[in-house]
């Protein structure tokens, strides 16, 4: 039984989606940031905190990484062409989608209102526009990013889209959209949305 801790208002969703994905049992504890129980498993005081048998894991990327690797889905094998590909769109969509999504977020409530910079928003939604061209451009005509198989990247994303939108973000029309749309209609991910809403 795996414990997840961190409040579905943050990106402890994503280790719940890829746990319902699995269809492995957990619980969940809904901390926030920087509660002193977290700081206690990750000095950073950040969710989510996957344990597993005794042990925190951190970092909601690594955390469906290992997930992914642990039962053997959802991912590509370690060390071939195809993880290389895998881990490239992992990279893309923390660095190039999630980043300015992210900043604004840092720049709207978790900085210190003296060290916030409104105008940072216009910026953050080019350098977010340009990377969805980019998407579209490596997505081309594939369901997933990588083909047929929805794999880890495919997961960060559908959460960085669902972000976007969810500030008014658009994303263009065409295959950016319609692959969104593939991915945030999957059940697992309408079951994570369903317990955050009941939270």
């Amino acid at each position: 039984m795996y414990t997840v801790i961190g409040s579905l208002q943050t990106r402890a969703l994503r280790v719940v989606w890829m746990l319902e994905e699995l269809e492995q049992p957990y619980t969940l504890d809904p901390k926030r940031p920087r509660h002193p129980a977290v700081v206690a498993l990750n000095p950073s005081g950040k969710v989510p905190v996957l344990v597993d048998d005794g042990t925190p894991i951190f970092d909601s990327v690594a955390i469906c990484q290992y997930l992914a690797d642990k039962h053997g889905r959802f991912t590509f094998a370690a060390g071939t062409i195809d993880r290389a590909h895998q881990d490239s769109f992992t990279q893309f969509a923390v660095d190039d989608v999630e980043g300015p999504l992210w900043t604004v977020a840092k720049h709207t409530f978790v900085l210190p209102e003296e060290y916030r910079v409104a105008d940072v928003k216009r910026a953050c939604q080019f350098d977010f526009d340009r990377a969805i061209v980019a998407l579209g451009s490596r997505l081309g005509s594939k369901p997933y990013v990588m083909g047929e198989t929805f794999t880890v990247p495919d997961l960060i994303l559908g959460n960085c889209l669902a972000w976007a939108t969810s500030i008014k973000w658009r994303l263009p029309e065409g295959n950016v959209s319609s692959y969104f749309d593939r991915v945030r209609n999957r059940p697992a991910f309408t079951r994570a949305l369903a317990l955050r809403s009941a939270a």
